[in-house]
């Protein structure tokens, strides 16, 4: 793209080939359409239905599966295919059902791009649609008018233009038409372009366009969107590496199994049958068929509580992701601060009163008259703050609750707002000194003054004008009022405006500047007269200062507190935002995030390559002045170093990184479409503390996704010792694959979907977050797996081959079958809390839990004693003798389980 900000507007006009007062001939915008295209944004195409398909059926524990079913099928054995080909086909439509999301941000985007607008072609003003229009078309603007493509202002009558959406930044910007100088201007800087995607808010002006469609920052925007990759989330690369870790290790054994029963086999073709059989079996002891149903409904599980927190969850693995945050990336505007601009500090004379301070004495001190026996300090106060509303085009405004709200210009609500929690309404202001005429603002001048009529009514024998019948209050940048003022208002008497004057009135500019504040000037000036000299530069002259107000946009009282326990759970909070360095270093060192001066700028991002950033990306917390593309190079550098990063964003402008980010977090109040639907998560309350309670809860589901995956791998460990063991024994096969797949799927996910609803361990919020590339196995997890089913597969073992060898004709299978299957039992009441005891915790702590095991019992006293199971399962009805055998044996392992809970406890408590 060119850089039309630094030509002047002969040069632009001239390049473009067209003309201010004539516009564009209709040959010629025809000519043009053919060669640019539509005014609109691309849509890309999106993955396929079909394709999503394959992606769940090419899954490792799926393919394991689908052999097992066709071998299965092939031997005969159609109870076995029909059983797991229902697995797979309900994997497959819940998978299915959480990826096919079409790519609504650009329909979003799109939408944002299709007024109709005022163009001049031919000399004559018509309206159009804003697909039409082309580069060198001249667009007339007004106040509410959508900018329609990207151009260079040519005539900006008080126009300012609201780019929040695509900037990031929080005040409308007053716009201007001569050339800037600099390389590389952040979007924000370019007062002299308009950008497709934002809109006018106050004034008017005249624009030629540049760009259009997917050459404007808006298609640019877009671009990026549909370039972005979703990467995987930490959920799903651990599970994908579970996968292939069991699919290789069902294949070991497998193969480990039939060499060595060939090897002692003297009827080959039969024992090669048996040997397959076996395998299929051992195959499907392998693969935890739960797991995916299990997990889905952890995550849809957890969203529901989210959303109860004001978190909703448009895409379930953000669930868990949130979980294993490492680093959270926000936006300042609404997210860290209220989104509302306030007056924090005012200073007459250079005495410097906080705004809380002074609201204490609302009721003494701002009642009063102007004329009345008060300090001259704190009668400079009130004046300040009066003024300052008087000169002023915001209202304040009753909504459909009776809630006043101030309606205007961010800055100028917020000096009404101040006044009217002073006790002065803009109304009863109005009343007493009415306006009578005004010089309206300009960005050349950086002010506006307004005339009233003095309230006769009151005594104005000590009030600063003297009696005069009317009075001009003036108010904007610091330096413009400098420029017409000759004295300073004390309180009690007027000075001059020295140079010793205007230094101190410079330094308290520059020092509440530094604070990262947005300061104005407010000055009065006494009239015998409300008519205007026809002298312009006699209209504001004579000004006598009063004071200067400070104004920020203040942070959320929740989020400091929120940040600090994000710190304790060893995660990273960033601020990336599109506002000025200043502002962004307050709030942040406000709010804990740094607790240095360093920030890094856009145009600094725009200087360094991707390594640059990598090396400085660890240091550095604040970042302003940021484009798209910078704020996605953050985040692609966060991720190159192993971070899981969490991106919040509200605007056009951050639809990119919140869908390359591991978790994007979209504002569900101030957020645009384009940014919701790039999203992973959407803040209904615009809440940073809400990322942060979300965090927990993700830590909480995936702190349950593991207790589930070391109790069903438990399960399956045992499973293998059985199947594996037991024909080397010289019994016969311990199960079939139809009781491996009860117990994989029944017993093992009635109990898991109450670990999905199992409360959150104690310091789940003091440790530090599982690594991106730590294993699901990390943490000793693995080792519990091992053990846990080591000894459940050889208590159920032992059961089992004692009663084969006493008789090999009677119930053994079924004994072996029940007291594995009661073992998990006792392992799912165990493995609750991964440090306390239940008895600590309470059984009844989680009534699912308890509800899942008595079902699970009474389930599996049906397969023993129905006629029907008992044929479809190869069951055998047991004595009570032997059901309470079953029961003691299977106990072994809850109480195993709990002393080794006991000694970890203890081995804490030493160190």
């Amino acid at each position: 793209m060119a850089d039309w900000y630094k030509s002047d507007i002969e040069d632009v006009i001239s390049k473009l080939n067209s003309s201010p007062d004539v516009g564009l001939t209709e040959e010629e915008a025809d000519q043009r359409l053919q060669q640019f295209g539509l005014n609109e944004l691309i849509e890309k195409g999106s993955k396929s239905p079909w394709l999503i398909l394959w992606d769940q059926l090419k899954e490792v524990m799926v393919v394991i599966l689908l052999v097992a079913a066709a071998v299965s099928a092939f031997l005969g054995e159609f109870n076995d295919v029909i059983v797991i080909m229902a697995i797979v086909v309900l994997n497959a439509i819940l998978g299915f059902t959480q990826e096919h999301r079409a790519e609504q941000a650009i329909a979003a985007l799109k939408k944002l791009a299709v007024p109709t607008v005022k163009v001049r072609r031919n000399g004559r003003i018509e309206e159009m649609s804003a697909r039409n229009l082309v580069p060198g078309d001249i667009v007339l603007l007004e106040a509410g008018s959508a900018i329609p493509a990207d151009g260079r202002l040519l005539e900006s009558i008080n126009l300012k233009v609201e780019e929040a959406a695509l900037t990031g930044e929080s005040e409308a910007v007053e716009k201007q038409t001569a050339p800037l100088s600099g390389s590389d201007l952040p979007l924000g800087d370019r007062r002299n372009m308009m950008f497709m995607g934002t809109v006018a808010t106050y004034g008017r002006g005249t624009a030629v366009i540049t760009e259009t469609g997917m050459n404007t920052e808006l298609g640019n925007i877009a671009g990026l969107l549909q370039e972005v990759e979703r990467e995987q989330t930490p959920l799903q690369r651990r599970l994908d590496q579970l996968g292939k870790t069991l699919a290789w290790a069902a294949l070991g054994i497998i193969a480990v199994v039939i060499i060595l029963g060939l090897l002692r086999s003297d009827d080959f073709l039969h024992d090669l049958e048996v040997l397959i059989i076996l395998g299929i079996s051992m195959a499907v002891a392998a693969v935890p068929e739960g797991l995916p149903a299990v997990v889905a409904i952890t995550l849809a599980l957890g969203s529901q509580r989210m959303l109860k927190r004001t978190a909703l969850i448009r895409k379930l693995p953000a669930v868990e992701t949130l979980g294993s945050v490492t680093v959270i990336c926000s936006d300042k505007t609404g997210t860290l601060t209220q989104n509302r601009m306030t007056v924090t500090a005012l200073d007459v004379a250079g005495h410097v009163q906080d705004i809380e301070t002074l609201m204490d004495k609302a009721g003494v001190i701002y009642d009063a008259d102007l004329s009345s026996e008060l300090p001259p300090q704190e009668r400079s106060l009130s004046l300040l703050i009066k003024a300052g509303a008087l000169c002023n085009d915001a209202v304040l405004q009753a909504d459909v609750d009776g809630v006043e709200r101030a309606i205007g210009d961010p800055t100028e609500a917020a000096l009404v707002v101040a006044a009217a929690q002073m006790g002065h309404t803009k109304s009863s202001l109005e009343e007493r000194w009415p306006r009578v005429a005004e010089v309206p603002f300009t960005s050349e001048r950086k002010r506006m003054t307004t005339i009233h009529k003095v309230d006769v009514t009151a005594d104005q024998s000590k009030a600063p004008w003297r009696n005069s019948p009317y009075v001009a209050f003036s108010k904007g940048a610091v330096d413009s009022l400098l420029q017409v003022s000759e004295q300073v208002w004390m309180g009690d008497k007027l000075v001059p405006l020295d140079e010793p004057m205007r230094a101190r009135i410079l330094a308290a500019n520059a020092r509440m500047a530094q604070d990262g504040q947005r300061v104005l000037g407010v000055a009065f000036r006494p009239l015998e007269t409300a008519e205007l000299p026809q002298d312009e530069s006699e209209q504001e002259a004579h000004q006598i200062i009063i004071g200067l107000v400070g104004m920020i946009d203040p942070p959320r009282p929740e989020v400091k507190s929120a940040v600090e326990t994000a710190r304790t759970a060893g995660i990273r909070t960033m601020m990336i935002t599109g506002d000025h360095p200043l502002t962004a270093q307050y709030i942040a060192k406000d709010l804990t995030i740094t607790d240095d001066d360093q920030n890094i700028t856009g145009y600094d991002l725009s200087e360094m390559n991707d390594q640059a950033l990598k090396d400085i990306v660890d240091d550095i917390s604040v970042y302003a002045r940021v484009s798209p593309e910078h704020k996605l190079n953050i985040v692609e550098a966060l991720q190159a170093k192993g971070e899981v990063v969490a991106m919040t964003g509200d605007g056009v402008n951050d639809a990119p990184a919140l869908k390359k980010a591991d978790i994007g977090v979209a504002m569900g109040i101030t957020g645009t479409d384009v940014s919701k639907e790039a999203a992973d998560m959407v803040l209904l309350d615009d809440n940073f503390a809400t990322i942060v309670a979300a965090v927990e809860e993700g830590r909480v589901i995936f702190d349950n996704i593991r207790k589930f995956i070391k109790y069903t791998l438990s399960s399956n460990t045992g499973e293998l010792l059985v199947m594996l063991v037991g024909p080397f024994l010289g019994m016969p096969l311990p199960l079939i694959a139809l009781q491996i797949l009860w117990i994989n799927l029944v017993t093992d996910g009635l109990p898991g979907l109450a670990l999905a609803v199992e409360p959150g361990e104690r310091g789940i919020m003091k440790r530090s977050p599982f690594h991106p590339q730590e294993s699901v196995f990390s943490r000793g997890m693995g080792k519990r797996i091992l053990w846990i089913g080591l000894l459940m597969g050889l208590v159920s073992l032992g059961i089992g081959y004692v009663y084969w060898l006493q008789d090999p004709n009677g119930p053994w299978q079924t004994l072996l079958f029940s007291t594995l299957t009661l073992a998990q039992m006792g392992n799912a009441l165990a493995i609750r809390s991964n440090q306390d005891s239940i008895f600590s915790i309470g059984f009844f702590s989680n009534k699912l839990m308890v509800l899942a095991v008595l079902m699970t019992f009474v389930l599996q006293l049906a397969l023993i004693y129905v006629p029907f199971l008992q044929k479809f399962f190869r069951t055998e009805a047991l004595s009570f003798r032997d059901l309470m055998i079953a029961l003691a044996a299977s106990s072994v392992v809850f109480i195993a389980v709990e002393i080794e809970k006991w000694v970890r406890r203890r081995s804490t408590i030493n160190l």
